[in-house]
């Protein structure tokens, strides 16, 4: 069973310390709020993403990460001493 919580008269309700803490809720964070088909309703914390670096989140950016987090773990990857050493390899010298 969840924990009580009071709505004011201004529609506030306070999350307990314990969601906020386990959720990483902060004062001045945003949560998306929906009904689900039964009525009840869904409170999902949301972080604001800078619009320069929304890129990364796009599905084809994630899809790269987590065929580069792949290769590192299988070892399919070549690190080098310095940018001039990546570059001769990639030029093939």
């Amino acid at each position: 069973m969840g924990t009580l919580t009071r709505l004011t008269s201004g529609g506030q309700v306070t999350l307990p310390k314990e969601i906020r803490k386990k959720t990483n809720m902060q004062p001045g964070d945003f949560v998306e709020v929906r009904l689900d088909g039964e009525g009840h309703i869904i409170l999902t914390p949301k972080k604001l993403v800078d619009a320069s670096q929304a890129y990364f989140w796009t599905e084809e950016w994630q899809k790269g990460e987590r065929k580069a987090d792949e290769d590192i773990k299988a070892g399919r990857v070549k690190r080098f001493k310095s940018a001039a050493e990546a570059v001769k390899y990639l030029e093939g010298k």
